[in-house]
């Protein structure tokens, strides 16, 4: 089997309301879609979401990125995933989603050619994933709103609130979420590197008082001394690192410095299914957990990454939530999963399993 042509589209995304975090408001994204068609009829379909202050990418280059990985992938067998990436690599350094996408159609294609759905074909360990979902940055009386209708009316267990402007104001954030959804509610925060080394150790003392069990890259992406010093200090809080988190070298330093105690993988960041399985296997040799997160995606990848999440026992949460905040939450792709609550259900259809008519 011989890949014969590699397509790319333009995918605008629009979002019901803005999501608001710690370094950008977003109303609106482009992704691009890349379908990967064969001589055997078989196509793969994926997805890159470029996002500057995160990936260093922006849309006209990423598909400049992905013109150049069109010409090496012509003739190539699509099942020769690690061979692609290879040559990805040597034709551009970093580039995350760009070989993202070009990784995901790769998997969905060899999901349809085994007749196996994606979470099979990466593992297999569970095709049931609980997943977190947002509450992003507003005035915290409106944050205790959402969050009590994220629990209530949509029947989450799991909140992730964002912080990282005004530390006084996220305090208050979570204070009146606390008290508005009770003591059962688990409480994530990600300050999206908002705080400096002072800051986040007293913020790590006061969310100790509102049961917070976890904060998500409260320092720079840079400072792995100050996440080490953090974690040294014992808070009882777990301390998770993402922007940190982009190659498999990065996890490999992250946890021989035991900078955290878990880390959030994310397929734009890291290139792929291929490479965020192996900075989960880095954690699981340190005994660190991982979380799959995401950006503002189509269907496409966050069907990927909720695949992933349920294929590997050593990836413990999901963060897999953006599409919720969509006008049309399936993207005009139905189908890869089910939801009940917060529980996601991956259909056991080959690959991906979405209705994509690209």
């Amino acid at each position: 089997m011989k890949i014969t042509d590699v397509k790319m589209e333009k995918f605008s995304i629009e979002l019901s309301e803005p999501f608001n975090v710690a370094f950008a408001q977003i109303t609106h994204t482009v992704s691009i879609i890349v379908k990967i068609e064969t001589d055997e009829g078989y196509v793969g379909y994926g997805e890159a979401a470029p996002f500057a202050p995160v990936t260093g990418e922006t849309v006209d280059g990423c598909l400049e990125i992905l013109s150049l990985f069109r010409q090496g992938l012509i003739g190539m067998n699509p099942l020769d995933i690690e061979k692609a990436h290879a040559m990805m690599d040597g034709l551009a350094h970093g580039n995350g989603s760009a070989k993202c996408a070009v990784d995901i159609a790769l998997y969905d294609l060899k999901g349809k050619v085994m007749g196996q759905p994606l979470y099979r074909v990466l593992g297999g360990y569970d095709n049931v994933v609980q997943n977190d979902i947002t509450v992003v940055i507003n005035p915290p009386e409106k944050m205790a709103r959402q969050a009590v209708h994220f629990v209530k009316d949509l029947g989450y267990h799991i909140l992730k609130i964002k912080t990282g402007i005004c530390p006084e104001e996220d305090l208050r954030a979570i204070s009146l979420i606390r008290e508005a959804v009770g003591p059962d509610i688990r409480l994530r925060v990600d300050a999206n590197q908002g705080y400096n080394y002072s800051q986040a150790i007293a913020m790590l003392t006061e969310m100790k008082k509102y049961g917070v069990e976890a904060i998500e890259q409260c320092l720079p992406d840079w400072d792995l001394d100050g996440a080490a010093r953090l974690r040294r200090q014992g808070s009882g809080i777990q301390l998770m690192l993402d922007e940190s988190v982009h190659t498999i070298r990065d996890a490999a330093k992250i946890c021989k410095a035991e900078a955290a105690d878990i880390m959030n993988l994310k397929l734009m960041k890291c290139g792929g299914l291929y490479r965020g399985a192996q900075i989960n296997a880095i954690g699981e040799s340190f005994g660190v957990p991982c979380m799959v997160g995401c950006m503002i995606e189509t269907k496409i990848s966050i069907t990927a990454g909720l695949s992933l999440v349920a294929a590997k026992k050593n990836i413990t949460e999901a963060d897999c939530d953006t599409f919720l905040f969509y006008k049309d939450g399936d993207t005009g792709m139905p189908g890869g999963f089910e939801i009940e609550g917060d529980q996601f259900r991956l259909l056991d259809k080959p690959g991906l399993g979405l209705d994509i008519s690209f």
